[in-house]
């Protein structure tokens, strides 16, 4: 008998084998495309193939708009300019004759003109100054004023607590200074 199990097993595996085999032959012969990748998500990005520009032509034309730029700053045909500066820990988009209210201290008294010189940003009318992250200093001036110095309006926070003579009362007045912005230059040595 177990004679008899043992070559039952090796039939098995033969015909395994054999199956795997005929398998093997009738998909190589039914596919009419050999050598064929279906196009899939993984064969292919599925984002279009983007195509570089020439680097000569990009230079050429880089060189061209920093001329332009530069020739619409020296004859000072480009309209009101606008700034984004960094100043008291928050970002403004300011421009000339803009009034600016800061929550907190500063150091200058009424009267002291000052320069803002975390600018991040300069526009106008046909173009658009960006820095990375800050544009340089011979490049931008944006001057302001400090107008008032002042405090806010008192603001009351209460705390109660029902049943437990519990009651506390806190007024909380800011210090806050107003600042004029006079001018914004732009000065034509970009590169």
């Amino acid at each position: 008998m177990a004679a008899a199990v043992a070559a039952g097993v090796r039939l098995r595996g033969a015909a395994f084998l054999l199956s795997t085999a005929v398998r093997h032959q009738s998909s190589q012969r039914s596919s009419p495309h050999q050598g064929l990748v279906a196009k899939t998500s993984l064969s292919s990005p599925p984002w279009p193939e983007v195509k570089l520009p020439d680097p000569v032509e990009e230079a050429k034309y880089h060189a061209e708009l920093v001329r332009r730029v530069n020739g619409l700053i020296a004859a000072g045909h480009y309209g009101r300019l606008f700034a984004v500066v960094h100043f008291a820990s928050k970002q403004w988009k300011v421009t000339s004759e803009d009034l600016i209210m800061m929550d907190n201290v500063l150091e200058a008294e009424c009267g002291d003109r000052i320069r803002m010189e975390k600018v991040l940003l300069v526009g106008a009318d046909d173009f658009t100054l960006i820095g990375r992250p800050l544009l340089g200093k011979e490049l931008v001036r944006v001057e302001a004023t400090v107008i008032e110095k002042t405090e806010s309006w008192p603001r009351i926070n209460v705390r109660f607590r029902r049943k437990r003579n519990y009651q506390r009362t806190q007024i909380i007045v800011n210090p806050q200074t107003v600042l004029r912005i006079n001018t914004i230059e732009v000065f034509p040595c970009l590169s």
